[in-house]
């Protein structure tokens, strides 16, 4: 295993945090991912929303053999409350970037390696995932599996399992926000995050929260560049959620576009 904790001064330090809500045995792969960078976040964060004590006893039996810090932030279950969860999480991190993935995600190698590499002053950068398919789960879960290319069995969207990072000099920066944009593989700077006072916690239930946030940040004025054949993320087969608040969450998502809001009321700074 190639693992380096970050030193140099031109790359940030970082914080990687991820939600998760009763499905430790995705987190377990996530967190083998972990182990597997080339480059070391400098302390991964835990977002709990309320999940049961499998996943408490799966995240100290982690802390045991971490390289680095692991916390683990918990609050009660009310339902779907992943902006305060997020918001407590990121008032907790230590450091100046936060990488953002999902709790059903399994980085690449080279994934906090590419976030760190390609960050930049006045951007946040967005990137993709490959879908691994529910017929594989049980295979997938048994062994362990953590390590996926171009030619893996049980996969869609296999052509975002290339990497070639050279290509992203030719990448540009995008002054509106992307419908491509997945919350589940993002990175951005904590005081760019702090200024936008974070997750709006008014969004309840699945949907919106990361893309509402972002927003915001395009309307302070920050820009966004989509990580291609770099940053990738394998996004592990899932049920979808209640979509039962999607359309009040759509509807406040749509004031903040029009009115070119950049600060909420009900964010991170009751933690800070």
């Amino acid at each position: 295993m190639r693992c380096l904790i970050l030193a140099m001064e031109k790359i940030p330090s970082c914080s990687l945090i991820t939600p998760t809500y009763n499905w430790p045995e995705a987190l377990e792969l996530l967190l083998l991912s972990v182990l597997n960078q080339t480059v070391l976040p400098n302390e991964v964060i835990i977002a709990d929303d309320g999940s049961k004590e499998e996943t408490k006893a799966l995240i100290e039996r982690f802390q045991k053999i971490f390289p680095v810090p692991l916390h683990h932030i918990w609050h009660e279950d009310n339902q779907n409350q992943k902006p305060a969860i997020m918001n407590k999480a990121i008032a907790k991190s230590k450091n100046d970037y936060i990488i953002e993935i999902d709790g059903d995600i399994i980085m690449n190698k080279h994934f906090i390696e590419d976030h760190l590499g390609f960050a930049e002053k006045g951007c946040y950068l967005f990137g993709s995932r490959v879908n691994i398919q529910e017929r594989l789960l049980p295979k997938l879960f048994s062994n362990k599996s953590i390590n996926f290319n171009l030619f893996s069995t049980g996969i869609k969207k296999r052509g975002r399992t290339i990497r070639i990072p050279f290509l992203m000099q030719f990448a540009k920066k995008i002054e509106n926000r992307s419908s491509k944009l997945r919350g589940c593989n993002m990175s951005f700077w904590k005081t760019d995050f702090i200024k936008i006072n974070g997750f709006n916690e008014a969004l309840v239930g699945w949907g919106i929260d990361d893309s509402e946030m972002i927003q915001r940040l395009h309307n302070l004025g920050i820009k966004g560049k989509r990580l291609k054949y770099s940053g990738i993320a394998y996004h592990i087969y899932h049920k979808e959620q209640s979509k039962s608040h999607l359309e009040i969450n759509t509807k406040i998502e749509k004031e903040t576009t029009e009115k070119k809001l950049t600060f909420i009321e009900k964010g991170i700074n009751q933690y800070l």
